[in-house]
C-alpha cells in the first residue's frame, strides 16, 4: 500500500488538480489497518451467523445506488456522502464470498447435485443482477469468477462443469448485443485495433504499451516516466497504474509487484489450506481469488491481452472503496489462520 501510495503520487503528478488523491488514499489505508485488526481479532465464525442480514443490506445499497446515486463515465456506481464517494459494489464482492462460503460450508456432506450448484448460482446472481444495471460487467464477471471458483473447490462435478460452459458460451453469444454501447465497443476495438485506431478508441491502450515497453529493464526512474508524466495516459492512477510502473521501474520493477501480488495470494491460498473448517477456508481462498482475478485482469489489460475494464490493481490502484474491501479481506484470512487450531494454555 505504501508503494501504491507513491505510485499514485507519481501517476498524477502532471495534473495538479488530482493532488488531493494522494492525501485520500493515505487516509483510506491508515482507516484499513485498523480494519485489518479488528477483522482479525474477531472470530471469522460470527460472520456466518450474520450473513443473510449482510446479504439483505448490501442489496439494498444496490438498490440505493441505482435510484439516487449520480453517473461517472455513464454509469452509476457511487453513493456521494458528502466527505467520502462508497462504492457498495466493492464491499459486496467480501459479502459474496462469506455468503457462498456459507452456503458450500453447510451443504459439503451433501449431494452435490444440480439443485446445490443452482442455489449457490442464485446467491452470485442476487448480488449480479443489480451490479449489472449499474452498468458494471467487470465486477459481475469477478463475482461469477468468484462463485465458480468456490463451486470448483466445493466439489463441482466435470459433467457440470461442461454443461456450464457451454451454456456460457450461449449466453455470451446471446447477450452481446444487449450490452452496452461503449461495452461492445470495447471488444470490437481489441479485436479489429484498427478500427479503434482510426477511431482514438484505443489511444489509452496505445500509449499503455509504449510506456511499459520504453521502461526497459530498470525503467527511467521514479517521476520520470515521459508517457505518465506528460499526462499521454489517461486514468493512470487507477486502471492503467501497472503501465506507470513498468515505465518507472522497469521489468524488474513490474516483475516485482507481480512477486509480491502472488506472495499475498499464497498467503491467503494457504490459510485456506489449513483452516480449521470448511467455512474459514473457503473464506480464505474467496479472498485469494479475487485478489488473483483482478491483479491478473489488471494487468493483461495494460498489457493489451484482453479488452479494457475498470478493474484496479490490488492494494495499489487508486480508489478507497476497492482498498478497504482488500483489507476486509485480509482481515477475514488473518482471522482464518489465527484460529486454524485450538490454542493449548
Amino acid at each position: 500500500m505504501v508503494f501504491g501510495v507513491t505510485m499514485i503520487r507519481s501517476a498524477i503528478g502532471c495534473n495538479q488538480n488530482l493532488a488531493n488523491l494522494v492525501t485520500r488514499q493515505i487516509i483510506y489505508a491508515g482507516l484499513g489497518l485498523p480494519v485489518i485488526l479488528v477483522l482479525a481479532a474477531i472470530d471469522y465464525r460470527f460472520w456466518g451467523g450474520v450473513i443473510r442480514p449482510m446479504y439483505a443490506v448490501i442489496i439494498l445499497f444496490l438498490i440505493i445506488l441505482r435510484l439516487t446515486a449520480g453517473q461517472r463515465f455513464g454509469a452509476a456506481r457511487w453513493i456521494e456522502t458528502g466527505l467520502v464517494s462508497i462504492q457498495p459494489t466493492e464491499l459486496a464482492k467480501i459479502v459474496v464470498i462469506l455468503s457462498l462460503a456459507y452456503f458450500f460450508s453447510r451443504r459439503i456432506e451433501s449431494r452435490h447435485g444440480w439443485g446445490w450448484l443452482i442455489g449457490s448460482l442464485l446467491i452470485a446472481l442476487g448480488v449480479a443482477f443489480f451490479i449489472f444495471i449499474q452498468p458494471n460487467l467487470s465486477n459481475v464477471i469477478v463475482i461469477l469468477v468468484i462463485w465458480a471458483a468456490m463451486a470448483w473447490v466445493s466439489g463441482l462435478k466435470f459433467r457440470q462443469i461442461g454443461i456450464m460452459a457451454l451454456g456460457t458460451v450461449v449466453l455470451i453469444a446471446v447477450a452481446f448485443p444487449l450490452l452496452q454501447a461503449y461495452q461492445i465497443a470495447r471488444v470490437r476495438t481489441f479485436l479489429f485495433p484498427e478500427s479503434g485506431a482510426r477511431s482514438g478508441a484505443t489511444y489509452n491502450v496505445l500509449q499503455a504499451l509504449i510506456a511499459l515497453g520504453s521502461g526497459g529493464w530498470v525503467g527511467k526512474g521514479y517521476g520520470h516516466g515521459t508517457q505518465t508524466q506528460l499526462c499521454f495516459m489517461k486514468v493512470r492512477h487507477t486502471d492503467f497504474i501497472f503501465s506507470v510502473v513498468g515505465e518507472e521501474f522497469g521489468f524488474i520493477g513490474a516483475l516485482l509487484v507481480i512477486i509480491l501480488l502472488g506472495f499475498i495470494i499464497y498467503r491467503c491460498l494457504r490459510a485456506s489450506r489449513l483452516a480449521g473448517d470448511s467455512f474459514g477456508s473457503l473464506t480464505a481462498f474467496g479472498v485469494a481469488i479475487l485478489i488473483f482475478f483482478q491483479g491478473a485482469v489488471n494487468i493483461a489489460v495494460n498489457m493489451n491481452l484482453i479488452p479494457v475494464t475498470g478493474l484496479p490493481l490490488p492494494f495499489i490502484s487508486y480508489g478507497g472503496s476497492g482498498l478497504l474491501s482488500l483489507m476486509l479481506g485480509i482481515g477475514l484470512a488473518e482471522s482464518v489462520i489465527m484460529r486454524h487450531r485450538l490454542l493449548a494454555f
